[in-house]
């Protein structure tokens, strides 16, 4: 007899729906599982046969042959473990089972309890998609599938109480989406580090506050300790609050990536590699892609610090992320992409000694090797970023008035109104540094003077193409912090003091 069973992997971001198949046929006693598996999916037999065991059923004493179709898609990871177990049940005439409409996740222990697997969200969201009514998933996964309405979601404790639930011995209760427990968890996310409590730099804080407002890239650069590290963290309580949309996306993406902690993410992510991360790993890749920090960093921030140190490679691989806010990973496997729509935040000292023009304390760099660490970074990536932004050294008086200055919440709402303005000009979540070259002709059209300064400034400082394009971003969201119409000459003199100069 032949049992279909459905469950699902994951590829790239998205999930694919798989039939598990068993088929148990006389011969001696062997389990072959064909269909692409890994190595986790060819030792779910042992899981599997001591599961079914230890759950009060017999395993077949006869060949038996498990086939995962469609047999050109690899799979990966042990979800396929409860699928295989049933379908062997069923397969052997120990569980009839109407298949029709039903999911089944579930990594299987050797005494049949359900432990966690990644990647439940967006088998949810496939399962919703081709029409499939109920989810079965380990109650460590039970929250994270209740997030997509339409599916009811069973939470299996252990092979033995599915089993007697689909029997009829035992009845599991459904679970319903979690939408308005989720908006809830947003509301109530944990803030960071407060600007107030950083003292002086407000020139530092105020090109923050126009990152955060436009989705604007931004480097700080200045000597050992004043403050760069502490402004860049600082930034995160700055972000608007994450909508439900975006809340599900990062789930979906910390799910498949293994890294979520809870049901559910709450908050816009702050990534922190070191500078010895590989490219593979910033960008994301493997046999079957996976994402890497810069998909981590979707929807929030990416700080690099000590930002030459990281190797030139790594660098250089973030140009087109940068610019496309996707990355896309081509392997033997297939092509895939990742959403990477991130706020890089560097920071760097201006030479290797790291004291290059302080005030206080003498540079001991030679020319050579100051030209040397500042071109380790190449022009086309510093091009990208629209912020460049002096932290200097501050001096003993500014350095005690730490909680004199106005504080993140205040900065947050002047965000957030000018985020209501992008949205409310793009009719999407959008943000100003995310326009298109249209977008740009037609939210950033300038009158003769704005122009005429703009002409200016591309003469005098050799500004590039794309140069001009970001600073007339970043001068369109100054503009809506101000809550102008129009891109008046103040706000394109101020963007102007924030791009590199060549002259």
């Amino acid at each position: 007899m032949i049992a279909k069973i459905f469950s699902a992997t994951v590829l790239g971001l998205d999930g694919e729906l798989i039939e598990v198949e068993a088929d148990v046929t006389n011969g001696l006693p062997n389990t072959v599982v064909v269909g692409l598996p890994d190595t986790a999916v060819q030792e779910s037999r042992e899981r599997v046969k001591a599961a079914i065991k230890n759950s009060g059923c017999f395993y077949p004493p006869t060949r038996v042959s498990v086939n995962l179709a469609p047999a050109d898609l690899p799979k990966l990871g042990t979800q396929f473990d409860l699928p295989i177990a049933l379908a062997i049940l069923c397969a052997s005439e120990q569980l009839a089972l109407e298949t029709g409409g039903k999911m089944f996740l579930g990594e299987l222990s050797l005494d049949g309890q359900l432990r966690g697997v990644p990647g439940v969200l967006a088998a949810a969201l496939r399962a919703k998609v081709l029409g499939l009514k109920q989810l079965f998933v380990p109650k460590a996964n039970a929250q994270e599938a209740a997030l997509v309405g339409g599916l009811k979601i069973f939470a299996v404790e252990t092979l033995k109480q599915l089993v007697e639930h689909l029997q009829g011995a035992v009845v599991l209760r459904a679970q319903q989406a979690e939408g308005r427990q989720a908006e809830k968890l947003l509301q109530n996310s944990v803030a960071a580090l407060d600007l107030k409590d950083i003292a002086g730099q407000e020139q530092a804080k105020r090109a923050l506050e126009i990152a955060a407002a436009g989705g604007h890239n931004i480097l700080l650069s200045g000597p050992p300790g004043s403050g760069k590290t502490l402004l860049a963290r600082a930034m995160a309580g700055l972000l608007p609050d994450l909508v439900l949309e975006e809340a599900l996306e990062l789930t979906k993406i910390y799910s498949i990536a293994g890294k979520l902690n809870g049901p559910f993410v709450a908050s816009r992510p702050v990534r922190h590699p070191h500078h010895t991360t590989s490219s593979v790993a910033l960008v994301g890749g493997g046999s079957v892609p996976k994402p890497g920090e810069i998909t981590l960093a979707h929807r929030g921030i990416l700080f690099l610090d000590e930002f030459p140190e990281f190797p030139r490679n790594v660098l250089e691989a973030l140009r087109q992320p940068l610019e496309d806010g996707v990355v896309t990973v081509a392997r033997a496997s297939g092509s895939f992409t990742f959403p990477a729509k991130f706020i890089l935040v560097a920071a760097q000292n201006p030479c290797p000694c790291g004291y290059l023009g302080d005030s206080s304390k003498r540079c001991i760099c030679s020319p050579g090797q100051v030209f040397k660490y500042q071109k380790k970074i190449s022009g086309p990536l510093l091009d990208r970023i629209d912020l460049h932004v002096e932290v200097p050294r501050l001096p003993y008086e500014k350095m005690v008035q730490a909680g004199a200055g106005e504080d993140s919440a205040s900065v947050k709402q002047r965000v957030q109104q000018a985020r209501r303005a992008q949205a409310a000009r793009f009719n999407r979540t959008q943000t100003n540094s995310e326009m298109n070259l249209v977008q740009l002709r037609q939210h950033c059209a300038l009158n003769e003077e704005g122009q005429q300064l703009i002409k200016l400034a591309m003469q005098r400082y050799n500004f590039s193409g794309r140069s001009l394009h970001r600073l007339l971003k970043v001068a369109r969201t100054i503009a809506d912090m101000a809550g102008a119409e129009d891109i008046g000459p103040k706000h394109l003199a101020e963007a102007v003091v924030y791009r590199p100069k060549s002259e």
